[in-house]
């Protein structure tokens, strides 16, 4: 018995280390696995379907007073006068263990998508572009534990209605103009799977500037160029940012990272000095107010990895992924070089140069 406490007690100790050294880590998965609906995806009745002749059913679109008409001191929302479109689509806000999909009139995850995605992420393409972002029966968080099962199914649920919020877009909004396809994180996903299948190889191609599917472990299978440039156009950009030494959520040695300071894919090392300005608005309150905060962060593309050695604001909290994990800061972190970014990238497309 004594032997057993002993082992029985070196075992706990070890959990207790593991727990303190990777304690972000595991505080994830605890709360990730509380999100794990009570009935699997079959027995579950999805919610109605977006009809995105209604208003109601985007999250912004160009003449509308919504959260991606807000620019940071210094900018200018030129939605009225631009040529060109973003098609943005957000990422994950919907946290609950109600559902595998979120309903569209689910009032938390649509307060998190417009006071803080629409804010910090889609309202960085309202210079260059008028920015269209659909609401879709997005998928759970938790569906992104369990990918290869149920989860799959709810992230593939989730694609119709991106899909078909594109192809109404299409057809009542854009009128034969150019476009930046762009989102975050499940929305880099999405956009991921649109690209393959809606965008190369088709006409659409020509008119795409380009695609920002930030924020996702994406290998470029989906046949679009990586962008080597900051002025290259129909090409494609992504990044993952993480400290030195965090952890990703996958091997991302042999995915694509293109560098959001100096718009390079071949490593080069971006330093403070050339980020422009961070800009945080915050989530659910006006943290950080629009400030632009230049030289907040550097970064450097390593196996797959946008990697941040430091950032220097008070701004930009650990905020659910943990010490070192930068991602719901993906575009916040380099916000100036991103709007500028979009403009050089339109200007090029539409004069041809």
């Amino acid at each position: 018995m004594k032997k057993f406490l002993i082992v029985l007690g070196a075992i706990i100790g070890i959990a207790v280390v593991l727990g303190l050294i990777f304690r972000d880590a595991v505080q994830f998965a605890v709360m990730g696995y509380m999100m794990q609906p009570d009935q699997s995806f079959a027995d579950t009745t999805p919610p109605p379907a977006p009809d995105y002749a209604n208003q109601l059913h985007w999250a912004a679109l160009p003449g509308v007073d919504d959260k991606a008409d807000v620019t940071p001191n210094g900018a200018e929302d030129h939605q009225a006068s631009a040529l060109a479109d973003v098609f943005f689509i957000h990422p994950t806000t919907y946290y609950e263990s109600t559902g595998w999909n979120q309903a569209l009139d689910d009032a938390t995850a649509n307060a998190i998508t417009d006071n803080g995605v629409l804010r910090n992420q889609a309202s960085v393409f309202n210079t260059c572009c008028r920015v269209y972002a659909p609401r879709y029966r997005q998928a759970s968080l938790y569906s992104f534990f369990v990918q290869e099962g149920e989860g799959g199914n709810a992230i593939d649920l989730a694609y119709q209605d991106v899909v078909a919020a594109f192809h109404y877009y299409l057809e009542h909004y854009n009128q034969g103009r150019p476009f930046i396809l762009a989102g975050h994180s499940q929305g880099g996903l999405h956009l991921d799977t649109l690209l393959r299948e809606e965008i190369n190889g088709t006409s659409l191609q020509d008119r795409m500037i380009a695609a920002y599917p930030v924020g996702y472990y994406l290998d470029g299978s989906n046949g679009i160029p990586v962008c080597q440039t900051a002025e290259q156009t129909g090409c494609q950009v992504t990044w993952n940012s993480l400290a030195p030494e965090a952890p990703g959520f996958r091997d991302a040695s042999n995915d694509i990272c293109v560098n959001p300071i100096n718009w390079t894919a071949d490593g080069t090392h971006a330093d403070f000095a050339e980020n422009k300005g961070a800009v945080t608005f915050g989530f659910l309150d006006d943290s950080g107010g629009g400030a632009v905060e230049a030289g907040v962060a550097d970064a450097q593309c390593v196996d797959g990895i946008l990697r941040v050695a430091e950032v220097r604001s008070e701004h930009y909290p650990p905020v659910m992924f943990g010490e070192g994990n930068y991602h719901v800061y993906d575009y916040s972190l380099f916000h100036m070089n991103i709007r500028e970014n979009a403009v050089l990238r339109t200007e090029r497309y539409l004069t041809g140069n």
